[in-house]
């Protein structure tokens, strides 16, 4: 059965209101988009912003009238809403087409990031068996793809490391097939830890990676430590890196705009030989060595 998808433009200040709005009128979800490419990153916290020129979309199923469900709402805000836009939205797995899009993808030489439905194209390779999931670390957004980049370059053989906000457990398991003797992988998010777990037993690796979160961690001494979150909590945590990473080991920190790149340098540069190791597009990977 198709849905109905029914768009209204609004603003920061309206969304909240005009999402209950939507949802009183029988929407079974309400998604809030941003119209104008507006950057909302490491918000403050408590605070819950928007963007400024927002759009709300409520979708319906298909036999409910949208005229109707905008009249009822101009009522119930007692304004007019003259630019909306109503859509027929086909029915599908959206779960399933997105994996459909989700193809093998090369990091460096030999480490890959392979779907499950698909074989991997270098069987001899470092295949990452990985699908779309709840936690972040798929491989295909810049600041993980410069940490596999940087794995694949720097081959963590008969290591032990650090994976500091493991999202899926990606870089722990990247590093393992690369040659990490065990991996450390710690998330403020329980969702991030069952997915390590997972992609850990799908990937033969769970004996390999223990997971925690941070106050389950007891603090030892590692020679990598890849930390791929935001700059705002790797700057607030450069002085735990300094104590986790032993003289002569390795940091790699992503999550950087290259704007925030000079205020993390400032942040490591006291306990790390530091640098931009990589930039993709807005986005810097920072490699550097303990003193």
């Amino acid at each position: 059965m198709p849905w109905l998808q029914l768009i209204i433009p609004t603003n920061d200040t309206e969304a909240d209101q005009l999402s209950d709005a939507l949802m009183e009128q029988g929407a079974v979800s309400v998604t809030l988009q941003d119209m104008q490419d507006q950057p909302m990153l490491e918000p403050a916290v408590g605070t819950t912003p928007m963007w400024s020129q927002t759009r709300a979309v409520g979708l319906f199923d298909a036999s409910q009238d949208l005229k109707q469900v905008i009249n009822n709402i101009e009522q119930q805000l007692r304004k007019k809403i003259p630019d909306w836009k109503g859509e027929q939205l086909e029915d599908k797995d959206w779960v399933r087409a997105w994996m459909d899009d989700f193809k093998p993808m090369q990091f460096g030489k030999k480490l890959w990031v392979v779907p499950s439905t698909f074989e991997p194209p270098q069987a001899d390779a470092a295949n990452i068996l990985l699908d779309p999931g709840l936690a972040f670390g798929t491989g295909t957004h810049p600041t993980t793809s410069m940490c596999l980049e940087w794995l694949d370059a720097n081959p963590p053989t008969g290591k032990d490391i650090i994976d500091f906000g493991c999202g899926s457990g990606i870089l722990a398991i990247g590093a393992i097939l690369l040659g990490a003797k065990h991996a450390e992988a710690i998330d403020l998010d329980p969702q991030a830890l069952i997915a390590t777990r997972d992609n850990a037993e799908k990937n033969n690796v769970s004996n390999k990676i223990n997971i925690y979160l941070p106050k389950e961690f007891s603090n030892q001494q590692t020679p990598l430590l890849l930390a791929n979150i935001l700059a705002s909590p790797l700057i607030e945590l450069a002085p735990y890196f300094a104590d986790l990473t032993q003289p002569q080991g390795q940091v790699v920190l992503s999550g950087i705009l290259a704007e925030q790149a000079d205020d993390v340098l400032t942040a490591y540069k006291p306990n790390f030989d530091i640098q931009i190791w990589k930039q993709h597009g807005d986005w810097v990977c920072l490699a550097g060595i303990r003193k």
